[in-house]
């Protein structure tokens, strides 16, 4: 039986009614229909699966390409009394087991699952067995070679229609081409009567601005020091949000840095804490931001130039989500596209540097010819380049193409938290803690902290623990290693490092085939998207809105009239009358000091501008400065 779409969005999101295609989309599901909706970031793409769901018997599987993403939803989902479940690699087997258990006889109604997933016998056979009412897939620009972020795996799930071929398919994107859209639908072999829905990508609240400055540092801090509220300043290397984290702190921000290196623990305290307005401004690499819904973000500044449009309209859009106003800033120096193309050299090895990868994490492993399919392990990039005096960076860039070409998948391993089961119990745990008294107190502490750790494993913070008993970190992770080895616990200790699994066995390089359209091809896109977000960057002619909206091919674009761009346009039509009656006006508004009337206006009439129509206001006698040095009207 089918519940009004109205009455669930009420009932578990308390809106009394849904955004601009929302509806169209859920209702295209409902009447079966394999639908692909285009939705900018921030525009609410996961209601447009969870809805529907909740409409209808049975389960919706939801195929997400990030183990953060997924935590991040399953958990907002628990909060409302939904249940959902997601399975990612931090699990055991016999975990995932139940999981999926509960899918099919229980009453699980958002199962949440990675790509490479799909492809496991283990899955597929429960996957059979489910009363599956929908396929959900997140980020569906993955799938196409066309998109800036193709994962190969994703070209599996369109197996999943031989198990349920009457289920639909509801596929979600922020970011497309006309190019990827209709490749989306073709990977995904939609139903000749499939429905296509997309929301305008313009957003009226969000300000887009270029800084193209020779002192880039300087353009940063000035925007930060205008924009007041929480704010993600994205650069490019670890190394620079270390760096310019600490610059921001020593100029009295309250700022903190973030990138995939960090310990998975670090990571989602950092997150908590700017999501929770304890830090204003986050400095990270593009490792932070999917999955992250902070509504009150006034300012996203990245320092330099990303990839792609694409990638670009992504880390703008999570600015002013809650409608207000918000501002999208690149600080840029002349010339700095020259760094892109060395980056584009970089993203592309040369294959026998790819082949001079694959041989050493074989031989890392200890894999031998013809053997090694499915083998699983964390790979520690820095310690593999180390041992076979490969760059690092060489490694990131070369894994990918072997990933794509099929020899390996890498899954990241963020949200993989620390986990404790007892595998001794009732007489024998205590025999053990009478016989072992130096452990005794530490085991009751794990038995007073977090419940049922006899039965599964069950989630810790180290962190949470030392401070209970006033000790350091590094102490307490011994004494659950110690617990480990001496088999009264199993401890999984929480990692920050990818898994890299071999998908066949291994073959001689000689052999190693890194096909055309992973290659060149993948080569050919990226080229063509570095020159279009270069274009957007330095040309100065066309709205900044207009400019990204046309490239998305989104035919409602019109001037902005607040961009950089629009802005000059204006100042350059606008007479010496209007400047002064407009700072005059804010002055009167604001009781200002000078100063702060020349930030105020710098973007819009240029510093020197706004200072001398300041000094004819004053010498005209309109406008005086008070005892607080201050601005005020002469009355």
């Amino acid at each position: 039986m089918q519940t009004s779409i109205h009455n669930i969005l009420k009932k578990y999101w308390g809106f009394d009614s849904f955004r601009d295609v929302q509806e169209d989309i859920i209702q295209s599901v409902l009447d079966g229909y394999d639908t692909l909706g285009l939705l900018p970031t921030g525009g609410g793409k996961s209601i447009c699966f969870q809805v529907p769901a909740l409409a209808k018997e049975g389960i919706c599987v939801v195929v997400s390409p990030l183990i953060a993403l997924m935590h991040d939803q399953v958990d907002n989902l628990k909060k409302r009394g939904i249940n959902a479940v997601a399975i990612t690699s931090s699990l055991t087997k016999r975990e995932i087991d139940r999981l999926l258990d509960n899918c099919i006889y229980g009453k699980v109604k958002f199962l949440y699952v990675s790509p490479e997933r799909l492809q496991q016998a283990l899955f597929i056979e429960r996957f059979k067995r489910m009363n599956v009412n929908l396929i959900a897939i997140d980020e569906a620009h993955c799938i196409s070679q066309w998109g800036y972020d193709f994962r190969p795996p994703y070209l599996q799930i369109k197996e999943l229609r031989q198990y349920h071929p009457t289920v639909p398919f509801l596929a979600l994107t922020a970011t497309a081409t006309k190019d990827v859209v209709q490749d989306i639908q073709k990977q995904l072999e939609f139903k000749p009567q499939h429905r296509f829905f997309q929301k305008s990508f313009y957003r009226e609240n969000l300000q887009y601005v270029v800084l193209n400055e020779e002192n880039a540092y300087g353009a940063m801090l000035r925007v930060i020091k205008n924009v007041k509220g929480a704010g993600i300043v994205y650069v490019r290397s670890r190394r620079e949000t270390v760096e310019i984290a600490q610059m921001l702190k020593n100029q009295g921000f309250s700022a903190t840095f973030y990138h995939a290196g960090l310990t998975v623990e670090d990571r989602s305290e950092k997150q908590q804490k700017w999501k929770d307005n304890q830090i204003n401004i986050i400095v990270s690499t593009n490792a932070f931001g999917m999955g992250i819904d902070k509504p009150d973000v006034r300012f996203v500044v990245n320092f330099g130039i990303p990839d792609s449009p694409e990638a670009y309209f992504q880390e703008a859009g999570r600015a002013g989500r809650d409608g207000r106003k918000a501002y999208a800033v690149l600080v840029i120096k002349p010339n700095n596209d020259e760094l892109l193309e060395k980056r584009l050299a970089l993203q592309f090895p040369s294959r026998e540097t790819i082949k001079k990868v694959y041989y050493a994490i074989c031989n890392y492993y200890r894999i031998a010819l013809g053997t090694g399919e499915f083998f699983t392990a964390e790979i520690d990039i820095e310690q593999v380049a180390q041992k076979f005096g490969i760059k690092a960076s060489t490694l990131v860039y070369a894994l990918p193409f072997l990933e794509r070409a099929g020899y390996v998948s890498l899954s990241e391993s963020m949200g993989k938290k620390s986990t404790v089961k007892f595998l001794l119990q009732g007489q024998a745990l205590y025999d053990f803690q009478v016989r072992h008294q130096e452990y005794d107190e530490f085991i009751r502490l794990l038995l007073r902290s977090y419940g049922g750790m006899f039965e599964t494993p069950q989630k810790i913070k180290e962190k949470t623990l030392a401070k209970r008993i006033q000790q350091s970190v590094e102490k307490v992770k011994k004494k659950l290693r110690e617990l480990h080895r001496l088999e009264v616990i199993e401890y999984n200790e929480a990692t920050s490092l990818p898994q890299l699994t071999f998908l066949q066995p291994r073959v001689d390089v000689k052999h190693l085939r890194i096909p055309k359209e992973i290659y060149e091809n993948r080569k050919t896109v990226a080229q063509k998207k570095m020159e279009a977000i270069i274009d957007y960057a330095y040309q100065e002619e066309e709205c900044r809105n207009m400019k990204l909206l046309h490239y998305f091919n989104d035919q409602t674009a019109f001037p902005c009239g607040k961009c950089d761009v629009c802005l000059k346009k204006k100042k350059s039509t606008t007479n010496t009358k209007d400047v002064a009656q407009q700072i005059k006006e804010y002055i009167i508004s604001n009781h200002p000091s000078a100063n702060e009337v020349a930030e105020h206006f710098r973007p819009i009439y240029g510093k020197e501008q706004t200072l001398n129509t300041l000094e004819e206001l004053i010498n005209n006698g309109e406008i005086k400065i008070n005892s607080k040095n201050s601005l005020e009207e002469r009355k």
